[in-house]
């Protein structure tokens, strides 16, 4: 199997403040031969000058210098690596409650989300906190890390303990898979090898389960969902009368020779040829980038939508969506803002605030006021319709931005309820 042709998982990390996020990332690194012996020892010296017993290895993704003085995670970190099996996208996001708004972005496009839970201290606000965003975003796989195992002496009964709460909180979350794993991330036990230290254990390690997790039924492949980014026109004389609509399939699987109707207008055709790069294809579907023509010459630009016709998204000018807030500057009801829908741009204002969550203790809070990294339930009026499915149903045509038209800022990211 060729590099491009392999499997990409994303996950992101997330816990508490010093729960070894960046550490268990380090040893993923680490332990997978994914670092340059330059990298090694510049960690390897840095660790030395902070005193360090061993080689630190969350250095390796605590990029930003306050980060490196604070000793937490501000930004969300990406890292890439590969195995012989999979390639994989690492988005390392804070533990803070000031960062929420940062877990959100890192962790929006996630397969799956690792929640560590520092063995000592076991199920804490953060824990709570971090899995509730996980089950919003619908991000369908959560794997609850068990850290911190080698200063509990290794101990079964202490990972049971941790596991029966985490049972008991998760079966409020909209989440369909949930693992639980004991790892030490600074010794490795169970992160790539297998613990000698935890014979009592007996399911993956994280690295096996990263390689092997089923994915692909992860992506809506039922509603044929086709937002237009571009047309192509070429200037060539050979393909003067080609014209392409461009974009990335957001759900189902589009085949050469289905009808398709067009949003907002509402005109038919069928589907006349299908290009991936430089080749034509049969077929084409979620998440991957094409080129369709039609049988018919329809006016399509940028912003339209096409579908199936007997399948059809919600279209409204009204839209149930639940925010997280970016801006220092808080929601203003009644406000203004510009948004952005799959490749569909529009104006809104806000309706109505209807309430805020208390990420904590997953209640209502009785202060509407949304401020920066809140979350909260808005209903939002559009100046055009926008053709959208439910976030829980498809998470690229369920999830929308707010952008300040004053400053272009991005003031929130909105899941469509």
């Amino acid at each position: 199997m060729s590099y491009l042709d392999m499997d990409l998982l994303r996950f992101t990390t997330a816990g508490s403040v010093d729960d070894g996020k960046s550490t268990l990332i380090g040893r993923l690194l680490y332990d997978t031969k994914q670092i340059f012996e330059d990298q090694l020892e510049a960690v390897t010296r840095a660790s030395e000058k902070r005193g360090s017993g061993e080689v630190d290895l969350s250095l390796l993704t605590d990029g930003l210098r306050a980060e490196r003085e604070q000793g937490i995670t501000i930004d969300v970190a990406y890292r890439y690596f590969a195995t012989p099996k999979r390639k994989f996208i690492i988005a390392d996001t804070p533990g803070h409650i000031q960062y929420t708004r940062n877990m959100v972005t890192g962790a929006s496009t996630a397969n799956l989300a690792i929640i560590l839970v520092d063995a000592r201290k076991g199920i804490l606000e953060q824990t709570c906190r971090h899995s509730f965003i996980a089950s919003l975003l619908g991000i369908p796989h959560v794997v609850f890390c068990i850290n911190k195992m080698d200063l509990v002496d290794w101990d079964e009964a202490v990972f049971a303990r941790i596991q029966r709460e985490l049972e008991d909180f998760s079966s409020k979350l909209e989440v369909r898979d949930i693992r639980y794993i004991p790892i030490s991330a600074l010794k490795g036990d169970n992160v790539v090898e297998r613990s000698a230290r935890m014979p009592w254990y007996q399911g993956p390690t994280l690295m096996y389960l990263l390689e092997t997790l089923h994915i692909a039924g992860d992506l809506n492949h039922i509603d044929r969902r086709f937002p237009v980014q571009t047309v192509i026109r070429p200037m060539t004389t050979e393909h003067h009368d080609f014209r392409g609509f461009a974009g990335r399939v957001a759900g189902g699987v589009f085949r050469k020779g289905d009808a398709i109707q067009v949003l907002p207008s509402g005109f038919q055709s069928a589907i006349k040829s299908i290009h991936i790069g430089e080749r034509e294809v049969d077929e084409c579907f979620a998440p991957q980038s094409a080129v369709l023509t039609l049988n018919d010459e329809i006016d399509i630009s940028r912003g339209d939508m096409l579908v199936s016709p007997n399948n059809m998204p919600e279209s409204s000018q009204d839209v149930d969506v639940m925010l997280c807030w970016f801006n220092e500057r808080p929601l203003q009801p009644g406000g203004k803002y510009a948004l952005k829908h799959t490749s569909r741009d529009a104006r809104c204002m806000v309706k109505e605030v209807k309430y805020k969550m208390d990420i904590s203790t997953l209640h209502k809070a009785e202060d509407p006021t949304i401020r920066m990294n809140d979350i909260g339930r808005v209903q939002l009026r559009t100046t055009v319709p926008l053709h959208f499915d439910t976030y829980s149903r498809n998470r690229y045509t369920g999830s929308l931005i707010l952008i300040d038209e004053g400053t272009n800022e991005t003031v929130a990211a909105g899941m469509i309820v």
